[in-house]
């Protein structure tokens, strides 16, 4: 179960797998480079943003850590990992004060008074039960900084396919679909990406179950735009997909091979 720690020293969580590659994240750092822009450039002092559970090989912090630095170049960006390995293995990486590494988990471990604008848990909570979801986010959430994000979602081994929900101290607030398009059979291969949260809910009579279906349905009836190419295909169907559901983005962001909803259209029953 996810809990406090009560020492306040012992991270909270398990190790992860570690699975990683570079440029695996790469959908989500455009994303969020492009979602937290404003407030990267209206944060007074140097903003902070963590990528937690980086993995065996520190590649997704420093990806992260330059993509940010393009929209605010005194960022600092804190690779978290449980595994003491693995950041003794990260600290040749490191570039203070802006790209840095430390040993920690749900509690988030930064300088006294830091809160972070950003937490990316990418692949995280994968290994947990669905019941502990809430307590993972509700800690996290509890970390960020006035205006803060976390991003916590799944993708495959080399990124080509990702499913991640944002949320705001406040909770979950938008679902985001990315996928490299060329080869996509049909959206709904996405389900096996979705975040712990949603990837058992995928049945008869759960919202996401429902958008999926109209995902697939907007999908084929967009077929003759595949001669056009096949972004062409998805902007025509996220079009129609906006017709019944409450989509939060548009065509600059499908053109990206994105498309993202409000949270509360799929949120899980009971």
């Amino acid at each position: 179960m996810v809990e406090r720690s009560r020492s306040g020293k012992k991270p909270v969580g398990a190790v992860t797998r570690g699975t990683t590659n570079p440029n695996r994240l790469r959908r989500q750092d455009r994303w969020i480079a492009h979602t937290l822009a404003r407030p990267l450039r209206l944060a007074a002092e140097p903003p902070v943003a963590v990528d937690l559970g980086y993995g065996a090989a520190p590649w997704t912090a420093v990806e992260l850590y330059g993509r940010l630095a393009r929209v605010r170049a005194d960022v600092r960006v804190v690779g978290i990992e449980i595994e003491p390995d693995r950041v003794a293995l990260a600290q040749r990486w490191a570039r203070p004060p802006g790209l840095s590494f430390r040993r920690g988990g749900f509690e988030v471990p930064l300088d006294a008074g830091a809160r972070p604008l950003l937490i990316r848990a990418a692949n995280v909570l994968r290994q947990y039960d669905e019941e502990q979801v809430a307590a993972a986010w509700s800690l996290l959430c509890s970390r960020l900084a006035p205006g803060g994000l976390l991003v916590e979602g799944t993708c495959d081994e080399i990124g080509r396919r990702q499913v991640w929900v944002a949320l705001g101290p406040e909770g979950p607030r938008t679902l985001t679909f990315a996928a490299r398009l060329a080869g996509l059979e049909r959206p709904s291969e996405l389900a096996e990406r979705l975040p712990k949260a949603l990837i058992h809910r995928n049945v008869p009579g759960e919202p996401v179950h429902a958008f999926l279906r109209d995902f697939d349905r907007a999908w084929a009836a967009a077929a003759p735009y595949a001669d056009f190419g096949v972004r062409q295909r998805w902007i025509a169907t996220a079009r129609a997909l906006a017709a019944d559901w409450p989509l939060t983005d548009g065509q600059s962001r499908w053109r990206l091979g994105e498309l993202t909803l409000r949270w509360d259209a799929v949120a899980p029953r009971g």
